[in-house]
């Protein structure tokens, strides 16, 4: 149908070969300030959706709504009405339905006409996609579809100037301007860099940073149960959970800590549960056991695919507090309280958390069974029903005697790891799990070997509980990550007088993550870049710009004893001010011979036009002879040109001497006229020469 489509000059065969490479630059930097927003997880699926097939549908140069502009502003007015009722009754956050919003309005105006008028609305647009970005997420992954966006709306604007230079029908070079255009959008950037570390600017944390879920499910968690059976499938997983520095920093690559989050002190037969699981009072500092001198203090960052509100830390955790919940609308403190098991909530959900803990130094004594109660200090003796009784024989025959808690828990530990083997593989819930790892398949994961040993430890009259959280903790950045992997499962024995004691029955090669090492390596490298993102970019603010200022002028060398301070620069300061120097002299000579370089002017490439048209139409034209001696000659023989030539000249020299140049426009509409002069007179030719001698004679 005739009123569906845009006019032919738009349809993707109809363009000139600059034209269509600079809508799809357009465009293609439109779809980046969308997946900027995108990537945060927070946009309604539907907007996806839509703003994707228009994507597809302006690169393949099919713009449906070129002549129904105002079908679609009635279309985005009813969306923004519906957004705005779903933000009034508080289904829809804000600035999620801004952000929607925004893509609804920059997927209509790519399939609209792609006139000057609707490329800066789609580059507008754009800009504001990528605002939304920014209040969305702000991490990575946005950063470099930032980028993205700004090269290639940056060359698309470029074009768009060189093509409005170039005359209507004539092909854009685009090969010869690329390279210019290329140094330019570089000097852009660096022009951009040198703002971004220049300008006064606040911190970004203190306009109330936001928190995205990411993509992707969250991966681990804590219930109020632990049911064994089943795969280990989660110790496969490499998505980082947790972030945390050490004070002091152990300085070690890897960690051979344990991060608890809960125990667990009843056993069904099937899963651990606790025998209180009452809170207490909510409060912002919780303080699990007395301190002591030298704790650990550890500054934790719960990332999205944690996905849970329980707070970890390193064995043995003293206090825990000052916590911060990170939501789509900001961050605010938040309450904690505790539960049964030892276990510490966030009273508030949030799509992360931060927080500061202090624990115990290795080594040093903890609680003990006076301090629990009662119910708790029964439970840690109690057995299943139904308990197999081998399980007893066999833990008194390994043990052969043994009734120090702390050496029968090592014995059966050593025992565990020799004869039995580690495997993620299972077959699922079986009617007795722990009669089935130690007598039948003799083949399990960490919650099998915990078990085991708890239960065994029991047996003999020694009191256990069962301990979840984490193993490990790679160094990053100056800092440690725990991944998804390395959820673990372990012992507490609890040795009179110095209270419980973690021993371990898990195959020292299988406590932390089972991944595959090269995908690890990949989520360190990019974990590191964004920790880079993070500290340069997201959080850069004025007093880091001082400290750059400082350490361009400041010599960072201690002055020796009793020697008086030199008054002269440092040498680091000549040095910046050399650097300085020879980038302000190589900037201003290029800036130089830029704005010094030859430049046609708009009337000479309008007369150029002008004689291109003409040589089509095989013109003779005497040596030297100028457009108005030629406008004039034709005038005289009455050329079937000269009624539209005439115009053209007069206004060449109007523009060229007269002090009158061509209006926006003016240039093109000239050129038309005179290509449909040439036109015809080149058919009026053509048909005189294809008529019979007698017909042309008469």
């Amino acid at each position: 149908m005739a009123g569906t489509r845009a006019p032919s000059r738009w349809r993707g065969g109809g363009m000139r070969k600059g034209t269509r490479l600079r809508l799809v630059l357009r465009d293609l930097g439109s779809g980046s300030a969308f997946a900027s927003m995108a990537v945060s997880g927070q946009l309604p699926i539907w907007s996806l959706v839509l703003y994707g097939v228009a994507q597809v549908a302006a690169l393949a140069g099919w713009r449906p709504f070129a002549n129904r502009v105002k079908l679609t502003a009635l279309l985005l007015l009813a969306v923004a009405l519906t957004l705005g009722t779903n933000v009034l009754a508080g289904s829809l956050n804000l600035v999620v339905a801004a952000c929607a919003f925004a893509g609804l309005i920059s997927a209509q105006r790519l399939l609209s006409t792609p006139d000057a008028a609707t490329d800066g609305q789609v580059h507008l647009s754009g800009l504001l996609m990528v605002a939304g970005g920014a209040a969305l997420s702000g991490e990575l992954v946005y950063g470099l579809f930032l980028i993205v966006f700004g090269v290639l709306a940056s060359i698309a604007l470029a074009l768009g100037v060189v093509e409005s230079a170039v005359p209507e029908g004539e092909p854009v070079p685009v090969r010869a301007v690329m390279g210019p255009l290329a140094t330019g959008v570089g000097f852009a950037v660096v022009g951009a860099v040198a703002f971004f570390i220049l300008f006064p600017r606040l911190n970004w944390n203190m306009i109330g940073p936001s928190a995205s879920p990411g993509l992707g499910v969250a991966t681990a968690g804590f219930s109020n149960t632990v049911r064994l059976g089943g795969a280990g499938t989660i110790k496969g997983n490499p998505r980082i959970v947790l972030r945390a520095t050490l004070t002091p920093d152990p300085e070690k690559e890897t960690l051979d800590a344990y991060w608890v989050g809960r125990t667990y002190d009843v056993f069904d037969g099937m899963e651990w549960s606790n025998a209180r699981a009452t809170s207490n009072g909510s409060e912002f500092m919780t303080t699990l056991r007395p301190g002591q001198e030298n704790l650990v203090h550890q500054h934790v960052e719960l990332m999205p695919a944690y996905g849970a509100r329980t707070l970890v830390a390193l064995e043995t955790p003293s206090r825990l507090g000052n916590a911060v919940a990170n939501t789509q609308v900001g961050s605010r403190r938040t309450q904690i309280h505790e539960l049964g098991g030892g276990e510490v909530r966030f009273r508030d959900s949030g799509i992360s958390y931060s927080y500061e803990a202090y624990s115990l130094p290795p080594g040093a004594s903890g609680d003990d069974v006076q301090d629990l109660p009662p119910e708790e200090q029964d439970a840690l003796l109690s057995l299943p029903e139904g308990l197999d009784v081998r399980v007893g024989q066999t833990a008194a025959r390994v043990l052969n005697g043994e009734r120090d808690p702390l050496a029968a828990a090592r014995k059966l530990s050593a025992w565990l790891q020799r004869e039995y083997s580690y495997t993620l593989e299972l077959s699922g819930d079986v009617p007795d799990p722990v009669a089935d790892f130690l007598f039948q398949r003799k083949q399990g994961h960490c919650e099998h070997f915990a078990t085991a040993l708890t239960l065994m430890l029991r047996t003999q009259g020694m009191r256990a509980r069962l301990a979840t959280g984490f193993f490990g903790g790679e160094r990053v950045t100056g800092g440690y990550v725990v991944r998804a992997g390395d959820a673990h499962a372990w012992t507490h024995v609890l040795v009179p007088g110095r209270g419980f004691i973690t021993v371990d029955a898990t195959p020292p090669a299988h406590r932390a993550s089972q991944s595959p090492r090269l995908l690890e390596q990949l989520i360190n490298f990019y974990e590191i870049v964004e920790s880079q993102w993070r500290d340069v970019v997201l959080d850069y603010n004025f007093r880091d710009q001082l400290t750059v200022v400082r350490s361009l002028t400041r010599s960072h060398e201690v002055p020796k004893k009793d020697e008086p301070a030199s008054r002269a620069p440092p040498p680091r300061a000549f040095g910046a001010a050399l650097l300085a120097a020879a980038a302000a002299y190589t900037a201003w000579r290029l800036l130089t011979q830029f704005l010094s370089r030859e430049r046609p002017l708009e009337a000479t490439r309008f007369v150029d036009a002008v004689e291109a048209q003409l040589a089509s139409a095989r013109i003779t034209r005497v040596d030297g002879e100028t457009l108005e001696a030629l406008d004039a000659r034709l005038a005289r023989e009455r050329h079937p040109l000269s009624p539209a030539l005439t115009p053209v000249t007069r206004r060449y020299l109007e523009a060229r001497f007269g002090g009158r140049p061509l209006q926006q426009g003016e240039a093109t509409r000239l050129l038309t006229d005179l290509r449909r002069a040439v036109l015809t007179e080149s058919q009026h030719v053509a048909s005189e020469g294809t008529r019979p001698p007698q017909a042309r004679a008469s």
